[in-house]
C-alpha cells in the first residue's frame, strides 16, 4: 500500500514565532495577515483555507503554521493539515511522535473516521494532521473523493480547516487542492522566487477556478527608524494584499 522504498525529503521544521516570540516584528505581522484573512472570512463565509508557493524554500510552512496558531489564539477551534504529502513538516514543527498516523491513512482508507488521524497540540485550540506514511501516488490520493470527504468531516469538529498544501508549479497537488478549498494563500519570497514563476503559478490557479485571496510577500528586508529588523541570520517581513 505504502511504498517504503519512497522516503520523503527530510525539511526542517519551521519556527513557531507565533509561541516562542509573542511580542516579535514577525509574529505582528503574522497577525496582520490573520487579520486580513477574517476580513475575508466575514464577507465569503470561509471554512478552509490553503497556503502555498510557486516552487519549494519560499517559507509556506512557516507562514502557514504561524498563522494557525494565531487563529486558534482568537478561540478557534483550528486543525491544520499538512497535505505536503512529498516535503511535510508539520509533524516536526509541532512534536508529533506517532508520524504514521496522518493524512494519507485515511485517504488509503485505513480508517473512515477523520477524526482518527487528528493530533492535539500544545497549542489551545489547535489540532494538527500530520501527513502520514510518503505514499507512491500522492496526486492520485490527494485528487481522490475522500479528500473532499475529509474536508467536509472535518467541518463538523473545526471552525477553520488550514491546508499546507505542496508549491504549485513542481506538482500537480497543489493545484488539485486549490480547487477544493474555499480560498488560497500564495507565498511569494524576495529575490527567490521569479517572476516568470509568478505568473505561472497564477495561470494555474485559474485554470483550476481558485479563489486567490492574498499574496503574502516573505523575507523582505524591511528598514525602520531604527535600521532593519532583523532576526537570527536574515531578515523578514510580511506583507499582505489582493493578488493583482
Amino acid at each position: 500500500m505504502f511504498n517504503k522504498k519512497l522516503v520523503a525529503e527530510p525539511v526542517k521544521a519551521a519556527k513557531l514565532f507565533a509561541v516562542s516570540e509573542p511580542s516579535s516584528v514577525i509574529t505582528e505581522q503574522i497577525k496582520t495577515i490573520r487579520t486580513n484573512i477574517s476580513f475575508a472570512q466575514e464577507a465569503q463565509d470561509l471554512r478552509t483555507i490553503m497556503v502555498t508557493s510557486a516552487t519549494a524554500s519560499e517559507g509556506k510552512s512557516t507562514i502557514t503554521a504561524n498563522l494557525a496558531v494565531e487563529f486558534a489564539q482568537t478561540g478557534k477551534r483550528v486543525v491544520l493539515i499538512d497535505a505536503d504529502l512529498r516535503r511535510s513538516t508539520v509533524a516536526r514543527t509541532f512534536q508529533v511522535q506517532d508520524v504514521n498516523r496522518g493524512l494519507t491513512n485515511y485517504l488509503v482508507r485505513q480508517t473512515d473516521d477523520a477524526m482518527d488521524v487528528v493530533h492535539s497540540t500544545e497549542v489551545e485550540n489547535l489540532s494538527i494532521i500530520p501527513s502520514g506514511p510518503t505514499p507512491p501516488n500522492p496526486a492520485e490520493l490527494i485528487g481522490s473523493p475522500l479528500m473532499t470527504k475529509v474536508l467536509a468531516e472535518l467541518k463538523n469538529n473545526f471552525d477553520l480547516i488550514i491546508v499546507d498544501a505542496p508549491p504549485i508549479l513542481p506538482v500537480t497537488d497543489g493545484q488539485i487542492l486549490s480547487n477544493l478549498v474555499n480560498g488560497v494563500v500564495l507565498v511569494v519570497r524576495q529575490n527567490h522566487t521569479t517572476k516568470t514563476a509568478v505568473k505561472d503559478m497564477k495561470a494555474a490557479l485559474d485554470r483550476a477556478s481558485a479563489n486567490v485571496l492574498g499574496v503574502v510577500l516573505n523575507d523582505v528586508r524591511v528598514k525602520g527608524a531604527d535600521g532593519y529588523y532583523g532576526y537570527g541570520d536574515g531578515y523578514y517581513g510580511y506583507a499582505y494584499g489582493k493578488e493583482e
